[in-house]
């Protein structure tokens, strides 16, 4: 028998682990993939954001955001680096507040837990899918692919079903549930944007440093960095911040329209004047061959297109301003429909999750059900892209930990 039981050998399982048999429990991992940390592996493309020097509250959601301020009470930044310390993990800082591992790379994030893990007696089965748990009067029995074990103290660190390609999964909901838990409906963020606009193929494969705004409950989201056109619909930074705002609208629509500044560098003033300079009286050159001048050529028919100037010279417009102005507008203020995304399969987080009000918030423990634990992203719990979601689940291990 063991005193601890976690299912899931992720971030907040792994740290749990340790820190619960750094105080001397005897400690078992049952992981249902071939490896440890399968998304940890992939986090900032292999470089591991592992958290960041500002999880300030406003950058996490939750149905119960009062679980969070309580949750990461006495724990900040400077407390899961002292962690990292410990297991012999160096951190550097970058811009934007994120943190990486000083290798740059996430296997030593991953390998220097397990080590740690290892030297401290914990076991870790790999391949070994939980089943069914079974509440037998103060303790549980869970049946797994490889037989059956007892514990006093169970952790569900499952995850969530994003990513379903690096092991996400809903069976920690799923657990929760025939536990009595309530679970709070779930929907992909971080995740790439679909579109059914006829202009995907012209522009596919074209990257441009971008603000993009979003109307919501009459306030406007604006989020700025890099966004991708792509065969499907839309990629890039900019568009994995704001898609948790574009999804949680097109619960109840078909169709969302998103603003794209495509030169957010320059005022709207200025690039009318940079745009006014280059005019030419009386030339026949094709308006679309000039505006290569200013932007990426395939970004030029979808803008000039819905104005009808797609067969214009630049000598005609030298008289009109007018025109002027709404191509300018057309870069300025580019619209994009999408309709969906690529779902949880190319989403980095899910929302949702176990209802936070049914978890006491310092120990991570069950209010239903003593000795039962929930940790990391399968709690109703998320957060911003730059290491924020990864934080959360360090705290969650922690306190979990240390509660054990």
């Amino acid at each position: 028998m063991f005193d601890v039981v976690i299912i899931g050998a992720g971030a907040s399982g792994l740290v749990s682990a340790i820190v619960s048999a750094r105080r001397g429990k005897k400690v078992l991992i049952v992981e249902k993939n071939n490896k440890v940390g399968k998304k940890l592996l992939a986090t900032g493309n292999g470089k591991c954001n592992i958290t960041n020097q500002r999880p300030t509250l406003d950058r996490f959601y939750s149905d119960n955001p009062k679980f969070i301020a309580q949750v990461f009470e006495d724990y900040n930044y400077q407390t899961i680096k002292q962690f990292f310390k410990t297991i012999g993990l160096e951190l550097i800082e970058a811009k934007e507040g994120k943190v990486f591992p000083m290798s740059l790379q996430a296997s030593s994030v991953v390998e220097l837990l397990v080590c740690e893990c290892e030297q401290l007696g914990v076991k870790i089965l790999c391949e070994t899918e939980v089943e069914s748990i079974i509440k037998k009067s103060n303790k549980y029995e869970l049946i797994h692919t490889q037989g059956k074990v007892k514990t006093e103290k169970l952790v569900i660190a499952t995850g969530h079903c994003s990513a379903p390609q690096l092991g996400g999964v809903d069976m920690g909901l799923t657990f929760a549930k025939k536990l009595g838990h309530s679970i709070i409906d779930s929907f992909p963020t971080l995740v790439q944007l679909t579109s059914a606009s006829k202009n995907l193929k012209r522009m596919a494969g074209v990257k441009v440093e971008s603000k993009v705004s979003l109307e919501l409950n009459n306030k406007t989201i604006e989020k700025q960095g890099d966004v991708l056109f792509t065969t499907y619909g839309i990629s890039g930074l900019a568009i994995l911040d704001i898609s948790r705002f574009v999804m949680e609208v097109l619960l109840e629509k078909k169709n969302i329209m998103l603003t794209i500044d495509l030169m957010p560098k320059m005022s709207r003033g200025q690039l009318l004047a940079l745009m006014k300079k280059s005019l030419i009286k009386k030339s026949s050159k094709p308006l679309k061959v000039w505006m290569q001048g200013f932007i990426n050529k395939k970004l030029i028919l979808p803008i000039l297109e819905p104005l009808k100037l797609q067969n214009k010279t630049i000598g005609s417009i030298t008289s009109n301003i007018k025109e002027l102005e709404k191509i300018v507008d057309g870069i300025k203020a580019f619209k994009f429909t999408v309709n969906g995304s690529k779902g949880y399969k190319g989403a980095e987080v899910a929302t949702g999750g176990v209802n936070t009000k049914e978890i006491n918030p310092k120990t991570m423990e069950s209010k239903l059900h003593k000795g039962v634990y929930f940790t990391g992203e399968v709690l109703d719990v998320d957060g911003d892209r730059g290491g924020f979601n990864l934080h959360f689940a360090w705290v969650c291990g922690l306190r979990a930990g240390e509660a054990l």
